[in-house]
């Protein structure tokens, strides 16, 4: 992503003292997404689809060359009955990175939304990415930096990564703090971990991940336990490049998902400045449908391309968009 600089800050009081910067970067999107399946709760089935982010981040490097970063986003997006929200803002993410190691804390991504170690998403389709190869995925976590409401509280998450020639190893641990629910007098509390190895070859990349979810519902008079839930899971990924054609496979089961999920995205070069991309994503389950998508993008260069798809989603509805999206 292009980043336009935004300030410079560099107070050189002694010699060999580390400049800092601040730079701001993001994109802006906007078209018409389709979604047969709104007419059933009351909204328009075409509305205007737009959102805008954009991220705010700080590095320093010390004396000793240890690189710090730090940053925010805000963001703005329509919604189903097409009015759209006020920019809401994002808990801060650090990370602190030397060599091949790379240590994130706070509102941070974890092992399998990072990408670190496997291609959890896939190529989407659409302005959206509406559909992608993990679009049909029950329960298996993939959290990571996004915006929330004004009054949310968001449970930190510390990821250590360390990359050696072609070889990535990743770790993640979120413990949330107990979220009390007044109304319904009941405090959760809930543990996450994830663990990762990825391997790339040549023009080929494979993945896996895998981890643990325990999530506990306690009385808030009592203590006593209401409800739990255990949940493993994992993932597996693998793709690569065979000239203009790209492809990734997914592959995960989770606990509570009762059939192994399967995931599959491509995209194909037509020409310089356009792709055409596919997805596809089950989740084995009978009362389910599989998602299935397939669209375009065009660029029209200067970091501004047109994009547009047409699929199913796991509903069994027709979902459509189109439109410009633009990083800046």
């Amino acid at each position: 992503m292009k980043k336009v600089l935004f300030a410079t800050t560099a107070l050189i009081a002694t010699t060999g003292m580390a400049a800092a910067e601040v730079t701001f970067g993001g994109f802006g999107r906007f078209g018409l997404f389709y979604d047969e399946g709104n007419d059933a709760v009351g909204n328009d089935e075409l509305r205007i689809e737009q959102r805008f982010r954009l991220t705010a981040t700080g590095t320093a490097t010390s004396d000793n060359g240890l690189e710090f970063e730090g940053r925010i986003r805000f963001q703005t997006d329509d919604q189903s009955n097409g009015a759209s929200n006020v920019a809401r803002r994002s808990a801060a993410g650090f990370a602190v990175s030397t060599g091949g190691f790379r240590l994130d804390v706070g509102s941070v991504s974890d092992v399998i939304d990072s990408g670190d170690v496997v291609d959890y998403y896939g190529y989407g389709v659409g302005l959206t990415s509406f559909a992608e190869q993990s679009s049909a995925f029950n329960n298996v976590p993939a959290s990571g930096f996004g915006v929330e409401d004004d009054d949310s509280e968001i449970a930190p998450t510390v990821k250590l990564r360390y990359t050696a020639g072609d070889f990535t190893v990743a770790a993640s641990i979120t413990d949330d703090s107990a979220a009390t629910d007044t109304a319904a007098n009941t405090v959760t509390k809930r543990e996450e971990y994830q663990l990762g190895f990825g391997y790339n070859f040549g023009n080929y990349s494979a993945g896996v991940a895998f981890g643990n979810e325990d999530t506990e519902v306690l009385d808030g008079t009592t203590g006593a336990v209401n409800s739990s839930v255990d949940n493993d899971f994992w993932v597996i990924s693998f793709g690569g490049e065979i000239g203009a054609f790209a492809f990734s496979i997914l592959v995960g089961d989770s606990d509570i998902n009762d059939e192994t999920m399967y995931g599959l995205s491509a995209k194909y070069d037509i020409g310089a400045a356009t792709e055409i991309r596919f997805a596809f994503s089950d989740s084995g389950l009978d009362n389910e449908d599989e998602v299935v998508a397939i669209g375009f993008r065009h660029s029209l260069g200067g970091g501004v391309s047109l994009r547009g798809g047409v699929g199913q989603n796991t509903s069994g509805d027709t979902v459509a968009d189109l439109g410009v999206i633009f990083n800046f």
